[in-house]
């Protein structure tokens, strides 16, 4: 099954955020994909901010994964697999213990870690045409 959703300003972002919350809300994993600059990070915000989260949301390029603590105490884990060289180092960090904690994980570029993933994700996938629209792909795996 998947959900197509198309973004054509910064003013649909609320809408897009809470179709995507509402088609993910069986899963604690979701894993964003699509070319440099689609989106993601700006999408994950806006998800971030429908979700309660009380503190900025950033993209964990640096740190590989930030923490955020929503207005009902829930957690969200935020990953970017951009700079990782192998799945190893995913590994190292704890990548697992995450992804069973029972919270929300939000990945970028899990393209990088394929064999890691779990059996059951959503998957976001951002294309981005010449005009500035944003094509979105949720689909969904068991």
């Amino acid at each position: 099954m998947s959900i197509e959703l198309i973004c054509r300003s910064i003013n649909d972002l609320p809408y897009i955020a809470q179709k995507i919350i509402e088609a993910g809300i069986e899963y604690k994993i979701w894993f964003f994909e699509g070319q440099m600059a689609a989106g993601k990070t700006t999408l994950i915000k806006e998800i971030g901010k429908q979700l309660g989260v009380i503190s900025s949301v950033q993209s964990p390029t640096y740190s590989l994964v930030n923490e955020y603590v929503t207005k009902n105490n829930s957690i969200i884990y935020h990953f970017d697999f951009y700079r990782l060289k192998s799945e190893d180092e995913a590994l190292d960090f704890g990548i697992e213990e995450y992804f069973d904690s029972g919270n929300l994980c939000i990945g970028e570029w899990p393209s990088i870690i394929p064999s890691l993933w779990p059996q059951k994700y959503m998957k976001v996938s951002i294309t981005a045409d010449e005009n500035g629209n944003r094509y979105i792909e949720l689909n969904f795996v068991n």
